[in-house]
């Protein structure tokens, strides 16, 4: 297969890299070895991966290249991936971003999304960083070096899928999976300036469920999105809240028209943080564009109040307090500081006070799927706020309010309904900010048919970042 002829191939959407594959104008060896010269150069200063692997990746990446010369190409064959810490990948551990876990042993088999990633011809290139257990929206790890933004090296990239958005917004190949229980994949896709999909609660199988968890991509385009969705929602029978098997139209995009659709909007979170005026403009720009192209804007009163979320704080807490105090005092000391403060809210709670919180949960549940009954979709922020400094835990960087910035996310894991984060802007000092656009349970197609709509309506975005 010939060299490209135009841009590095490491910035190549999934989608163009597999016409040009097809049209042996470019190949996979080539395109990965692109890819790791990338990470080679912007690691350094950005530190997004864990268990780099340019040999493995380039010997799948040959592997693809045959099966292409041979006509027996697979969906996603020589696509190159990353994948979050904390999706199970044969042979390397998972710390879960935590010094406390830094001798677990190597995962014995795939997750259920890399096993699809990896049976559709994937090459796998390295895992990316994550913050102890998962628990911060921040690239902040007693385990990892410090994760940070690659449109501002001061800033911080958000989490818990940090390395996963600081990869996709490098360039370190299209797509980049990710986990969101509260909005881990949201946020720092929002903050990094790329696409991030929480589908709806099942479609992609995990083997570790728990309330609200999904796993789903990040990517520079919502094409590359669905292209990753397309394999990664297959059944697996390890996830016993997995969905039943459906025969989606994922690769069909183009099925939305906007004049007349109703979208609610959801400006104000009524608990946490306030909005910021720099990613309320952005937003408000974003839905004005959408009612030029025909949709109809109904605000949504807020819905979230203080008490849900304060109760979902302490269910986390606790479960966090749980797994901490099972680890000798050895390993209870290499714990993020941050992380144990924050966890010891948890300590000592009544069996009244942790039901309570479920309690919360349910609530927050309901109010969200109320909010969205009048309507198609639900629009408005990721977050409340820009990027912020990298060596934060979270954007208050204090763990009695460790939960203040989440409010426009978490609900909609809590009524298990797909969400996904669109690049929308920047504020007035260049930092990306995202829209939010979350489906009724179960229509994570129409989520993306209005996501590429908004892509195609949105003025041109900054060039991406280049880190070196």
């Amino acid at each position: 297969m010939a060299p490209p002829s135009a841009a590095n191939p490491a910035d190549l959407p999934a989608t163009e890299l597999l016409r040009l594959y097809a049209g042996r104008a470019l190949s996979p060896v080539a395109v990965t070895e692109a890819v790791i010269a990338r990470a080679e150069a912007a690691e350094p200063h950005l530190h997004a991966l864990y268990a780099f692997a340019p040999e493995a990746a380039l010997a799948a990446a040959r592997a693809s290249e045959t099966r292409w010369m041979r006509g027996e190409a697979l969906p996603l064959d020589g696509v190159p991936v990353t994948i979050k810490e904390n999706i199970a990948v044969e042979g390397v551990p998972m710390p879960l971003g935590t010094a406390a876990r830094d001798d677990v042993p190597p995962s014995p088999r795939d997750a259920p999304a890399t096993a699809r990633l990896r049976e559709d011809g994937a090459v796998i290139v390295a895992c990316t960083t994550m913050p102890d257990y998962g628990m911060l929206s921040s690239g902040l790890s007693s385990f990892h070096p410090l994760t940070r933004n690659p449109w501002d090296l001061t800033k911080g990239p958000g989490g818990s899928s940090a390395g996963s958005g600081a990869a996709a917004a490098a360039g370190y190949g299209p797509i980049h999976l990710g986990t969101d229980i509260g909005g881990s994949i949201r946020l720092p896709a929002s903050w990094c300036g790329v696409v991030g999909l929480k589908p709806s609660h099942g479609r992609v199988p995990l083997d570790n469920a728990f309330y609200g968890r999904c796993a789903g991509p990040l990517t520079r385009s919502v094409a590359d999105a669905v292209l990753a969705m397309h394999s990664i929602s297959r059944p697996d029978d390890r996830d016993p809240t997995g969905l039943p098997p459906a025969d989606l139209p994922w690769l069909d995009l183009d099925g939305l028209e906007l004049t007349g659709l109703r979208l609610g909007l959801v400006m104000e979170s009524g608990a946490g943080l306030p909005l910021d005026p720099g990613n309320r403009a952005v937003v408000e720009q974003a839905v004005r564009l959408l009612a030029e192209a025909g949709a109809v804007i109904e605000p949504v009163p807020a819905f979230l109040t203080q008490g849900m979320l304060d109760g979902l704080d302490l269910f986390w807490r606790q479960r966090a307090s749980l797994d901490i105090e099972a680890l000798d005092e050895a390993r209870r000391a290499r714990v993020l500081p941050f992380i144990r403060d924050w966890a010891a809210g948890g300590r000592n709670l009544s069996g009244a006070a942790v039901f309570h919180g479920m309690g919360q949960m349910a609530a927050m549940r309901d109010a969200a799927l109320a909010a969205i009954r009048p309507f198609d979709f639900l629009v408005g922020p990721v977050s409340p706020n820009p990027p912020f400094p990298a060596e934060h835990a979270s954007p208050t960087n204090d763990p009695a309010r460790a939960m203040a910035h989440i409010a426009y996310t978490v609900p909609f894991n809590m009524s298990e309904q797909p969400a996904i984060s669109v690049p929308a802007g920047f504020t007035p000092e260049g930092l990306p900010v995202g829209l939010q656009i979350v489906g009724k349970r179960f229509d994570d197609i129409g989520v993306l048919r209005l996501a590429r709509a908004f892509e195609k309506i949105r003025p041109a975005l900054r060039p991406w970042p280049v880190v070196a």
